[in-house]
């Protein structure tokens, strides 16, 4: 039977292209001996482990890839195949959405303490699952997260253009010139509305139409599955209002956030509506924001609450709300390198440092008028000027 997983893995690398890579591939230190990539359904794991192979490994035969939702791991356990590969000089093992084997950190923590020459890479697609055991791991396991793609990438995947990614402190100075340079060499505001709509997950690639089918598939994955198997109180019914709270919350300005209102429309309590919130957060299918003072607590009400991603919101609904795209947008590239919180003015406050009003090509200064480091970001303009910038160059951050 393993000649069937070996058979899987050499096919598997048949199927690979090295011509697009993700940011975090350049990141990682490979030569850790434990490795956990972190991500949500869909944003690229798979690949960079084969693309890792691939490059890594002139002799496939020193690495074995499997993913374990095979049938082989129904009756067999990690352990073993660790047990078979080093017996047989594999010691290089790419085990893929790792949360799908009950008590896979014990099984990680057993091959790491038997096996000192074995190296080891996990992939999981369940947030909450990997979430709950990382703690137990601790110095066992270097730990990554995936994020979906940024639009730098997508222009890069997509051949549009190939541009390096911007540190942040460089855009406020620079945007201006920065964005010149940029939009003589490409017009890009086109490609940022098509981004915002199926941009985030490189699986749009191949899906064509079929891509916000398939992401709601994803959607409904994390609330049927991978929320109730790490919250065993989450009944059917409980199901079933979360994917309720999610189209209404897809087709709300976030300004009008009302928890009671939303108590009445779910029939349940506000303790069950921040749990929903708290779990979805934590899944990667929303955004919780608080005030820098307030933390990040189960029960308690966030200042302001966005989806993930854009993708997320118009796999949902076909009438999202343009301002709340936006701000998604934004906040989903700030978040991912940076600390982000609501400020008592504006948007967005990043780092302790700046702070943000996010609108349309009219924006003005009024709502965050003699704030210190204060910044307009306004789509629907290709160059900005003074604090003004356009919001298409944040999507450049990584």
């Amino acid at each position: 039977m393993i000649s069937k997983l070996v058979a899987i893995y050499y096919k598997a690398l048949e199927n690979v292209s090295l011509d697009f890579t993700r940011y975090l591939y350049a990141q990682i230190n490979w030569e850790n001996r434990f490795i956990m990539i972190k991500g949500a359904r869909g944003v690229g794991k798979t690949t960079m482990l084969l693309q890792h192979i691939l490059r890594t490994f002139p002799d496939k035969s020193q690495a074995l890839y499997v993913s374990v939702d095979n049938s082989w791991f129904a009756t067999h356990s990690m352990v073993e195949l660790a047990e078979y590969a080093t017996s047989h000089g594999i010691m290089n093992l790419f085990f893929d959405e790792v949360h799908k084997y009950d008590h896979w950190d014990q099984q990680l923590k057993e091959m790491y303490d038997s096996f000192p020459k074995l190296k080891v890479v996990v992939t999981g697609s369940s947030m909450l699952q990997l979430e709950t055991c990382q703690a137990d791991l601790g110095r066992r396991v270097r730990q990554y997260t995936l994020h979906g793609m940024s639009f730098r990438e997508y222009l890069q995947l997509e051949g549009i253009a190939s541009w390096r990614p911007l540190e942040l402190d460089d855009l406020l100075k620079n945007h201006l010139p920065l964005a010149a340079k940029l939009t003589n060499e490409q017009p890009v505001l086109a490609y940022f509305e098509k981004y915002l709509q199926e941009g985030y997950y490189p699986f749009y690639h191949e899906q064509g139409d079929g891509f916000l089918q398939r992401l709601e598939t994803n959607i409904n994955n994390v609330i049927n599955v991978d929320i109730p198997t790490v919250d065993k109180t989450i009944t059917y019914e409980s199901v079933y209002k979360m994917k309720t709270l999610l189209r209404i919350l897809a087709e709300q300005n976030p300004y009008t956030l009302n928890i009671n209102d939303l108590s009445r429309t779910l029939s349940c309590s506000r303790d069950i509506v921040y749990k929903m919130f708290d779990l979805m957060h934590r899944a990667a299918l929303i955004r919780r924001l608080y005030t820098k003072e307030g933390g990040m607590k189960v029960l308690q009400k966030p200042e302001k609450i966005l989806f993930n991603n854009t993708n997320l919101m118009c796999a949902l609904s076909q009438q999202v709300d343009t301002g709340t795209v936006r701000e998604t947008f934004f906040a989903n590239m700030l978040a991912t390198n940076h600390q982000i919180c609501m400020p008592q003015k504006g948007d967005l406050f990043v780092d302790g440092r700046y702070l943000f009003e996010v609108g349309g090509k009219n924006k003005d200064y009024s709502q965050i008028a003699n704030q210190e480091n204060s910044f307009v970001v306004r789509d629907g303009i290709d160059i900005g000027c003074a604090n003004k910038i356009p919001l298409w160059l944040f999507g450049l951050l990584y």
